[in-house]
Parts: structure tokens; sequence; C-alpha cells
């Protein structure tokens, strides 16, 4: 038996949790329910857009990491990698977080 949350249980507390401090949050492509990749959109009033995918680390684990930061590219590039990313994998959940310091909530910065 895995041991993983359901993607759509992680989906619903993320958006909770940033509601609960202040901010919004939105499901923009609904996945699988329990085994989908997680997309995360962080930004703050519109600007300092990041997606944030959750990737294998050396000691087994899986944390959320920054895979791309529109700040540091044109936003064309960003909006077509994107779209590039969501048709790779249909069954992928995207959602957005807008927050001031969304990372606290992905990264496991301490809030």
């Amino acid at each position: 038996m895995d041991a993983r949350l359901p993607a759509h249980l992680e989906v619903s507390g993320l958006i909770r949790g940033v509601e609960a401090a202040g901010g919004f949050g939105v499901v923009l492509q609904k996945g699988e329910k329990d085994a989908g990749v997680i997309l995360i959109l962080t930004t703050h009033c519109g600007k300092n857009t990041r997606l944030w995918e959750r990737m294998p680390s050396l000691d087994g684990s899986r944390a959320f990491v920054c895979v791309r930061d529109q700040g540091d590219e044109k936003k064309e590039e960003f909006d077509e990698y994107l779209s590039r990313r969501r048709r790779s994998d249909p069954d992928s959940w995207l959602i957005e977080l807008d927050i001031e310091n969304a990372e606290r909530f992905v990264a496991g910065v301490p809030r």
C-alpha cells in the first residue's frame, strides 16, 4: 500500500491553507484523482510567478522544486513551457496560489 496522500486531497489542503492565510487558490487543470502529478503556479498580485513541481532527491524524498521563474524569461517562453508540460501529462493537476511568500506552502519553509 502506498503511503502517498491522494493528489486531490493534497491539492485541497494547499488551497485551503493559502485561503486560510488570506490568499487565493484555484485549480486551473484537474488531474487524476489519486496519483496525478501536481504542478503549482505561485504568484503574488500577478507578479513573481513561479512554477513548482515535485522532484526526487538523492535521499529518496520528493520535494517541490521551482522549475521555472517567469522573471527570468519572457512571458511567452514561460507560457509555452507550461502549455507543453500540461500537454505532455494530461493527468496532471495545475493549481495557482496567489499569496505573499507562497513558497512557504510548497517548499516546506516554516511559516
